[in-house]
């Protein structure tokens, strides 16, 4: 008896270590990719910015070689060259402003989907805890076994003779 209460009691332990377990590296393991989400984020970032020196680079050339060619042309710097050099300018501003905002959005996507890892990696550890509550529950109400009781005041007649007693029967005189 002692000793199926004991094996009883040790399996609930280990089903309890094993839920806590569970839950803990499932927590860590959403950690672990929210970490890679905020490094891709980041490394979003860096490679934006690479791109926008980049463009920047490739406007300053373009935007050299359209005055070289207006001043080798002899036609003057104001005017329409001047216009078309502006117009340049602007929509290379806005290329610039597209990377960036492209860049922002993605960044944003990988940062909410580190959050979203974080919180299921919170949720699993709590499920963990109510796992680990109900295990316990479970395994000592388990090892309670009523027929097994000790139970104090019954009567020493068998249980025969009580229902009969109980019942009115008269038959045992």
């Amino acid at each position: 008896m002692c000793t199926l209460a004991l094996l009883g009691l040790a399996g609930t332990a280990v089903s309890v270590g094993g839920a806590l377990m569970q839950g803990a590296q499932q927590q860590q393991l959403a950690n672990y990719q929210a970490k890679a989400y905020e490094q891709q984020a980041q490394a979003d970032a860096q490679s934006a910015a690479f791109e926008q020196r980049q463009e920047r680079r490739k406007q300053d050339l373009l935007e050299a070689q359209a005055r070289a060619q207006a001043g080798a042309s002899g036609v003057g710097i104001a005017g329409s060259p001047t216009e078309v050099l502006a117009a340049n300018a602007r929509q290379g501003q806005v290329d610039l402003n597209a990377t960036l905002y492209n860049s922002r959005l993605r960044q944003n996507n990988l940062n909410t989907q580190a959050a979203i890892s974080r919180f299921q990696g919170s949720q699993a550890m709590t499920a963990s805890i109510f796992k680990v509550g109900n295990g316990l529950i479970d395994g000592l109400s388990g090892l309670y076994d009523p027929a097994k009781s000790v139970t104090f005041g019954g009567s020493s007649l068998s249980p025969r003779a009580s229902r009969a007693i109980i019942g009115g029967y008269t038959g045992l005189y």
